[in-house]
């Protein structure tokens, strides 16, 4: 998890200068503030999430998240309840959108990432620990005017090494730089 996440700080650092730099060329250079809630086996879980990403041309860009959960779940187990929260995830995608009208673009994505659920139950050991994932998901924005926008996505997770996938829907809000 440790690797992953330097990984993930690393490649963002070395993306930034140049990606900054191209921000006067034609890369849109944008981050987001989203809410998400996440379904893992029978657990609704909640957390705050950030975007970066950069989109190079009209149909093909790169985005990192992080995210903090901010909402558990009790789900039942053969061992008894267990209180289920997502305390992070780390991911990095690429994207490609689809322009529908001026201010209307689809899209879909595909990266890979890592999170980590806690439970106060040893017997829900499905969930506790770090989870490797290949993730995919599709999604539309809307932008509002030349800096501001809203997006909602919906993003599968499938996890390593555990039978366990995600289902995670995602509403917020997006500002070009």
């Amino acid at each position: 998890m440790k690797t992953l996440i330097a990984t993930t700080l690393v490649a963002g650092s070395v993306l930034a200068a140049p990606l900054m730099a191209q921000a006067q060329n034609s890369t849109e250079v944008y981050g987001s503030l989203n809410y998400d809630q996440t379904r893992t086996r029978g657990a609704d879980t909640g957390a705050i999430q950030g975007r970066v990403g950069a989109k190079f041309t009209p149909n093909f860009g790169v985005e990192a998240e992080a995210a903090g959960g901010v909402d558990g779940d009790t789900v039942y187990t053969p061992g008894g309840p267990a209180h289920v929260k997502m305390e992070h995830q780390v991911a990095a995608y690429a994207v490609g959108y689809l322009p529908v009208t001026q201010n209307l673009d689809l899209l879909g994505r595909v990266g890979y990432g890592s999170t980590k659920f806690s439970t106060n139950n040893p017997a829900a050991t499905d969930f506790d620990g770090s989870h490797d994932s290949w993730n995919y998901g599709v999604g539309a924005q809307y932008k509002i005017d030349d800096k501001n926008g809203i997006r909602a996505d919906w993003t599968k997770s499938e996890y390593s090494k555990s039978d366990l996938s995600s289902n995670t829907v995602s509403l917020g809000y997006v500002r070009k730089f």
